[in-house]
């Protein structure tokens, strides 16, 4: 059973996902932290750990106003990523406020490792201090969204002036919009990445009514096509409709002010599955995460079956063994285009391949979990993989670590501050 730290101590993200995962009840947890805070109110690292436990358990609102709390104590977090007492590296992650996919789960890859990490919270009306933690690389792990908009682009300013390696500029993080990254990728060759728009419910409305055609809205094209509201993941609100009927209907159940709109692209392999690939591309080499395969379009691994299948497990462990020299090599220059346009250190992609051989992007984010927490007995196979996407993660981090500076501007000063 996951109990409560010591004074000064974070659970951490990447134990708590474990215990989740496995079905490990954390409401006595968040109880034990509960009682914990009656007597020490100000222990913002029991915060955070109550706002992660709530987030796990479903108690979405209660957990941001827990976490909001825990930052208006303190914006500096240090992380619990030390296998032992030797520092090889120091990381200051630059975070934001939210829920678990609002910033990279940097923690789950850097657990158990010899990289010291440290996350600073920053807000528009909180920006980075004027004294920071000392360290060697910056990266900036706040995930693109509609609100996390204005934190970036206060972020550009100081990332070009930074006294140290920046790793996923603030500029190149803002182009992963649904919208903006498919209009960037949608042209390049071996790429299907059909055009995603912004639509105001007004505008959907008039499509169901018949009063627009679908092509008004996303050019040439026909129903199906996919919906969701602004700003989901995780398949909340996302929706295949198959005709003005159907939209009507959706919209009838949703009251969202606008979505996010594309045409449907079947990508069923020839026995009917649905494959879909987790990537993620660091210093521009692919990686693969995870492969769910499932008779529904709508993947996502938890739900695919991949636990109560052999032959869907043997799948998987044969593309990860072969992934290098059969769907990396496949898609070779389409990855490299899309690390050209992306332009940054890492990023991950949801993906699968259309019949015709392209390579179909669903998602470019760099927020998206990834991790070493599924059983060992029933994924053996994701052992090594995993470590080998951890070991190139921190050889990034090592690298840019090692790159020339001298040029830098002043930033603010790199000193020690409470926390």
């Amino acid at each position: 059973m996951t109990q409560a730290p010591g004074p000064d101590t974070l659970i951490g993200l990447r134990y708590l996902l474990r215990a989740a995962h496995q079905n490990e009840d954390l409401r006595p947890l968040g109880a034990e932290l509960i009682k914990h805070l009656e007597s020490h109110p100000d222990d913002a690292n029991a915060l955070m750990d109550l706002s992660l436990v709530l987030q796990l358990i479903g108690d979405h609102a209660l957990a941001m106003t827990v976490q909001a709390e825990a930052l208006q104590t303190r914006q500096l977090y240090h992380l619990p990523t030390l296998r032992g007492d030797g520092v090889r590296l120091r990381v200051l992650a630059v975070m934001v406020s939210g829920d678990l996919m609002a910033n990279t789960p940097i923690e789950c890859l850097l657990g158990n490792s010899d990289v010291a990490l440290d996350a600073l919270y920053v807000t528009p009306e909180n920006p980075l201090p004027q004294a920071v933690p000392e360290h060697d690389v910056l990266f900036i792990g706040v995930g693109e969204s509609d609100r996390t908009q204005p934190v970036l682009e206060q972020l550009r300013a100081l990332a070009a002036i930074w006294p140290r390696p920046v790793l996923n500029m603030p500029d190149r993080l803002q182009l992963l919009s649904r919208d903006t990254a498919a209009s960037i990728l949608a042209s390049a060759p071996g790429i299907c990445m059909p055009p995603t728009r912004r639509v105001d419910r007004q505008v959907l409305a008039s499509v169901a009514s018949g009063q627009a055609a679908i092509s008004s809205v996303l050019g040439e094209g026909s129903f199906p096509i996919i919906v969701r509201p602004l700003g989901s993941h995780a398949g909340k609100g996302l929706e295949k409709i198959a005709d003005a009927a159907e939209l009507a209907g959706y919209l009838a159940h949703s009251q969202e002010p606008a979505f996010y709109v594309s045409y449907f692209i079947d990508y069923r392999n020839a026995d009917g599955q649905y494959r879909k690939y987790r990537l993620v591309l660091i210093e521009g080499r692919p990686y693969v995460c995870h492969v769910g395969i499932s008779e529904h379009w709508m993947i996502h691994y938890l739900n695919a079956g991949m636990a109560e299948s052999a032959a869907k497990r043997d799948e998987e462990a044969a593309i990860m063994r072969d992934f290098d020299h059969t769907f990396a090599l496949r898609h070779k220059d389409a990855l490299a285009l899309i690390q050209e346009r992306l332009g940054l250190d890492y990023v991950g992609l949801d993906c699968a391949e259309t019949p015709d051989g392209e390579l179909l992007v669903f998602e470019a984010d760099t927020a998206m979990v990834v991790h070493d927490i599924d059983p060992v007995d029933l994924f053996p196979y994701k052992q090594p993989q995993m470590h080998k996407i951890f070991a190139a993660f921190r050889t990034m981090l090592i690298n840019a670590s090692h790159a020339d500076h001298a040029d830098r501007s002043h930033a603010p000063d790199a000193a020690a501050i409470d926390g």
